[in-house]
């Protein structure tokens, strides 16, 4: 199976860097900890940075439900996931660049009214900050999942784009040899853990807190 492409999907700007398998969105939604949804909210544009999981096929968001633009049934929406691998440096700074993997999501966001599908949504979105966290902490209790708003968005129109490798000069450049040139690896690393202040007694870090790390490259 192929992504299905769309006039909105369909990558027309470095065609070669376009990824049609669906295995390359899957990576890359699931490496991701934060997704930027985009929506239209009384005539103007809004972006805003949320967690976000992924069950098969499809994306669960959250968000409060005194949020007004989560207020109807359905949330036209687009949502990005990025992750920057590098700074690629060329000898023309308007061939500077990055090497990226990036997931574009169009489609029409529908909220999750069934009680079984929002107790999963909500753990797949918690299982996607740290796998083991959702069998670990109190889970969510009436007045949480009332001030809660859960949507699920269909992946089927989606875009991958890529970019990896050095930099592409014009042959005069190279030839020239006037600067240098090169990539800045990227990589996103996790922290010691550090205790909350008002932790009570004696608690080892977790497996599941301690085992973070070793998701992100």
């Amino acid at each position: 199976m192929t992504l299905s492409p769309t006039d909105r999907s369909t990558i027309r700007r470095n065609r070669e860097r376009g990824a049609s398998d669906p295995a390359a969105l899957h990576a890359i939604l699931d490496e991701g900890l934060v997704c930027h949804l985009g929506f239209v909210r009384d005539g103007d544009p809004v972006v805003l940075p949320t967690a976000y999981g992924r069950d098969g096929d499809t994306l669960y968001l959250h968000g409060s439900t005194g949020a007004r633009y989560l207020a109807g049934d359905e949330l036209p929406c687009c949502v990005t996931v990025t992750h920057l691998d590098g700074v690629v440096h060329a000898r023309a700074v308007m061939h500077f660049s990055m090497n990226y993997r990036s997931a574009v999501v169009h489609g029409v966001a529908r909220k999750v009214t069934d009680p079984g599908e929002r107790w999963r949504a909500l753990e797949v979105i918690v299982e996607q900050l740290t796998p083991g966290a959702w069998n670990h902490a109190r889970r969510p209790d009436r007045r949480e999942l009332a001030a809660t708003a859960v949507f699920a968005l269909d992946l089927a129109e989606a875009s991958v784009k890529i970019r990896n490798g050095p930099p592409s000069d014009d042959e005069a450049d190279v030839l020239a040899d006037a600067a240098w040139a090169g990539v800045v690896p990227v990589r996103t690393v996790y922290g010691t853990p550090e205790l909350a202040p008002d932790l009570r007694g004696h608690h080892d870090v977790p497996a599941h807190v301690r085992s973070a790390d070793h998701r992100i490259g």
